[in-house]
Order: structure tokens, then C-alpha cells, then sequence
């Protein structure tokens, strides 16, 4: 089977979508999804693309469209924990270079769940540094561990690294998918991914 990535940020609500989707997608076919860890600020820096908040602003119903699609893709999942988040947009580089820490010391799993839970299904600004240290301890995380390892060159590093070779194999947002050399953008590409995943029929 090929290797099946998902090139995240927390800062992105269609990531989260995805992240609640993708154990329906691993129960179907068997595959297991790498997470990893990429600086969306830094991809758009790469590619010169933005955000949808930005790129959106003045077009005339493309931004009600996207939300009606979003709003299908919640439906058609039977997704129930989603909440916009108030003080969007969040600066996730703390954050980011954390979840790379967290793959350091095991706890990797937990460590995302936490905080996607924190950003997207009980809302905190988590680039306040007060809220973030009460999130990782409310998840009983040790957050005195993960915050100075975020700082240490090595992970912030890693986390460069991480983005850069992902914006090299073709990304330009989040989420995207790799499953082999095939690349997927995008929470609605996932049934696409599921059948690359499958392989060709017959």
C-alpha cells in the first residue's frame, strides 16, 4: 500500500474537518495516515498564495459558496463539534513547532487531538501564551516540556524542513494529501484520496 500523508496546520478549519474524517477513511481501507506538520504561513510565503479570508474578500458569492460547502461536507460526515473560532486567524507557529516536538517525545496523537479540539471545537485563542500553557495542562500535557522543546533550533528546523519539502512536492494550502506521489487539496478531495488509496478497480 502506499504511504498516505496528511500535510496539516492547525489553523486551518478545513484541516480539522479532514482530521475528524480520515479514521472513517483508515477503518475502510486499512491505510494509516502520517500527519505532518507544516508552517501555513510559511507555504504561503513560498507559493504566494493567502488565505481564503483574504484571496475571498470582495468576490461577489464565492465566499457564501464555500460556506454552503462546507456546511454540506459537516452534514454529509455528521460532523457535530465544529465551531467557528472567534479570534480567527491564530498564529500557529507556537503551535506548530510543538506538534513537532510532540512527535519527539511520543505523544504526538494526543498532543493534535488536544489541540484541534481547543481551536476548532471549544474555541480558545491559542496564540495567547496563558491560554495554550491551560490547554496543555487541562490535557494533561506537559506543557513546561513541549514549549521549550519547541523553542530548541532543532525542531524549529525540523518544522522548516517540513514545509519546504512539502511546498517542493507540490502544496500551496492546507490540507493536502499525498498518497504515494499523488497529490490532493483539500478537505472535499478526500474521497479521491480513499480511492487512490483502493488502487484501480479491475
Amino acid at each position: 500500500m502506499s504511504k498516505v500523508e496528511f500535510h496539516f496546520d492547525f489553523g486551518s478549519p478545513n484541516a480539522y474537518l479532514s482530521h475528524l474524517v480520515i479514521p472513517e477513511i483508515e477503518q475502510r481501507t486499512g491505510a494509516v495516515f502520517d500527519y505532518v506538520p507544516v508552517l501555513l504561513g510559511g507555504v504561503f510565503k513560498l507559493t504566494g498564495n493567502r488565505s481564503p479570508a483574504e484571496s475571498l474578500v470582495g468576490i461577489k458569492n464565492k465566499p457564501e459558496y464555500a460556506k454552503l460547502e462546507t456546511q454540506r461536507f459537516i452534514e454529509q460526515h455528521g460532523i457535530t463539534t465544529f465551531r467557528a473560532n472567534p479570534f480567527f486567524p491564530v498564529n500557529t507557529l507556537v503551535l506548530m513547532r510543538a506538534a513537532v516536538a510532540a512527535q519527539r517525545i511520543g505523544i504526538f496523537a494526543r498532543y493534535v487531538d488536544a489541540i484541534y479540539r481547543h481551536m476548532w471545537s471549544e474555541p480558545k485563542k491559542l496564540d495567547d501564551p496563558a491560554v495554550l500553557r491551560a490547554v496543555l495542562t487541562e490535557s494533561d500535557l506537559d506543557g513546561e516540556q513541549l514549549l521549550a522543546l519547541a523553542q530548541t533550533q532543532e525542531v524549529k528546523d525540523a518544522l522548516l524542513t517540513n514545509t519546504q519539502r512539502s511546498v517542493d512536492r507540490g502544496t500551496f494550502g492546507s490540507p493536502t494529501f499525498f498518497v504515494g506521489d499523488q497529490i490532493f487539496f483539500g478537505k472535499d478531495r478526500l474521497r479521491d484520496v480513499e480511492a487512490a488509496i483502493n488502487g484501480p478497480k479491475g
